[in-house]
């Protein structure tokens, strides 16, 4: 069974973080609507405004966007944005054009805490 294609190149992928967290870019899913992104924080369940990274053209459809492979979209760079952990499960395998497309809205639910 193939590993997951996020980190064959766990090296890149790596060099990929470092470099976002660098930038301290907004949420690139939610634009920012939820807050700033809580780059310190672990990424799970637990915090939901943490890091991830996602993919702008989902792994899972690499054919339709053009790939060559699963690894080669999610090593992209330029497939690549900051997103908050919620906004990131919220969007599942679709689009941000999808998203915005519909006239459905994500629904996020962040529960107040201490993260």
């Amino acid at each position: 069974m193939p590993g997951n294609p996020r980190y064959s190149n766990g090296n890149l992928r790596r060099k990929h973080r470092a470099r976002m967290i660098a930038i301290g870019a907004e949420c690139g899913i939610c634009n920012g609507r939820l807050g700033p992104i809580h780059y310190d924080e672990p990424s799970d369940s637990n915090h939901p405004l943490s890091f991830v990274i996602d993919e702008i053209k989902p792994i899972s459809r690499w054919k339709e966007f053009g790939y060559s492979s699963p690894e080669a979209a999610a090593q992209d760079w330029n497939n690549l944005q900051a997103a908050h952990y919620c906004c990131n499960a919220a969007k599942s395998n679709k689009t941000n054009n999808e998203l915005t497309g519909c006239h459905k809205k994500i629904r996020i639910n962040v529960p107040d805490g201490e993260w």
